[in-house]
């Protein structure tokens, strides 16, 4: 099984700038071990099953959450059954399509 979920935290109450308290959610996610990307308004990460992902999730939002009054989270989740190394293959089959001439 492969469970893609990709969210974002957001500190509410901290002022303008919470490129900092973000780094501190990025920084769980990649210290896990689990496949990850982060781009500009999400951070993805992969795993085998929904409890070893939201884990993860969750220790990323407290690591935002402890020096934050208040916390946003957006998430979506993509689970599927015999699949793995989604978040790579997903884009790799995109680059594909994108390669091939589109006219006829």
């Amino acid at each position: 099984m492969s469970v893609l979920v990709a969210f974002s935290v957001t500190p509410i109450g901290t002022g303008e700038d919470v490129g900092e308290l973000v780094a501190e959610a990025v920084r769980v996610v990649r210290a896990s071990g689990l496949p990850n990307r982060t781009d500009a308004m999400f951070t993805t990460v992969e795993g085998q099953s929904w409890d070893e992902v939201m884990t993860v999730v969750k220790a990323a939002v407290a690591a935002v959450e402890s020096r934050s009054p208040r916390v946003s989270v957006v998430l979506k989740a993509d689970i599927r059954t015999g699949t793995e190394d989604r978040l790579e293959s997903k884009i790799e089959s995109i680059d594909r399509y994108l390669s091939q001439d589109p006219t006829p």
